[in-house]
């Protein structure tokens, strides 16, 4: 994901592989494993705070804040130390299941809860998908990166215009269904650069892809949602 651990002044990657060797396939086994217990940390954040959505509504902006600072500045902290990278890997997936449930709370408040099933499923199937077109692909993803970045930026700051000036249920449609395409591009992106060595840790590299991974499912299960209201 744009917001971590990148070098977006690369424009070509010089060191661009066209094959996976062993030490590589160990390394994207290790980030898989790291990246699925990710997501019963964060499944678990959400089912254990679901009782509080209340308190948790309130206290949202906080969450964020301290998702943003793990983001920028946590996982920096605890690069030099593998047991407690390890941790922050941890603390900030389940951080961010608990950011969830005022969504998941309004879903199921719906009547609709078999649709986090379903964008949980597609959500699964449509990061497979791009995850081994990026691993197999002969093409080069490595230039993606800043334009990706710059794009993400400018529909961040639209969706917090949206959220607190214009409220436009057509404009969050819209940046929801941009926020499902950039962070799909950017699995595209993270899995290559995963593939061709760009990560030192593989928490790192769970880092990456859960980011994606999460993002995506909340846009799909968003859209699910808009497109399911009357």
């Amino acid at each position: 994901m744009a917001l971590y651990d990148r070098d977006y002044n690369n424009t070509a990657n010089t060191n661009y592989q066209t094959h996976i060797g062993a030490t590589t396939v160990t390394f994207m086994k290790q980030t898989y494993q790291l990246l699925g217990a990710s997501m019963i940390s964060s499944a678990l954040g959400a089912y254990v705070t679901m009782p509080y959505v209340q308190i948790i509504s309130e206290m949202k902006w906080f969450i964020f804040g301290f998702v943003m600072l793990m983001v920028f500045f946590g996982f920096n902290a605890t690069r030099k130390n593998p047991t407690l990278h390890l941790m922050a890997l941890f603390v900030f997936t389940f951080a961010l299941g608990v950011m969830l449930v005022p969504l998941l709370a309004m879903v199921i408040g719906q009547g609709n809860g078999m649709l986090i099933g379903n964008a949980f499923l597609m959500t699964s199937v449509l990061f497979g998908a791009l995850s081994l077109f990026a691993i197999n692909s002969k093409s080069d993803f490595s230039s993606w990166g800043k334009p990706l970045f710059i794009t993400m930026i400018v529909v961040f700051v639209a969706s917090l215009v949206n959220y607190f000036i214009l409220q436009s249920p057509i404009m969050h449609v819209v940046i929801t269904a941009l926020i499902l395409l950039i962070f799909s591009l950017f699995t595209i992106y993270d899995t290559q650069n995963i593939a061709n060595g760009a990560y030192d840790s593989p928490v790192d590299a769970a880092v990456s892809l859960f980011l994606d991974f999460f993002n995506m499912f909340t846009s799909i299960l968003q859209l699910l949602g808009i497109m399911g209201d009357d």
